[in-house]
């Protein structure tokens, strides 16, 4: 695992404090890990459907119903 030495503003410090100290993490590292997962998971997301605009508009059209493209939306949301 690679070892980073990274600062934060004040508030910041702060609300990582508070998260460890109302044990949702056990450390600073662990909570920062799991906000990156969440930023990739929301690339993935954005990604996911920016591809699905960008196709759709090329295409005039999409085969997709509105319950299909909400059913597939939800379910990579849910991971």
């Amino acid at each position: 695992m690679a070892r980073q030495s990274i600062s934060f503003t004040e508030p910041n410090d702060d609300w990582l404090k508070a998260q460890i100290e109302s044990k949702e993490y056990s450390s600073k590292s662990e909570l920062v890990n799991d906000l990156i997962r969440q930023a990739r998971q929301q690339q993935a997301q954005i990604d996911w459907i920016s591809s699905k605009l960008e196709r759709a508009e090329k295409s005039g059209f999409t085969s997709d119903s509105k319950k299909q493209i909400l059913v597939q939306s939800k379910s990579l949301l849910n991971g």
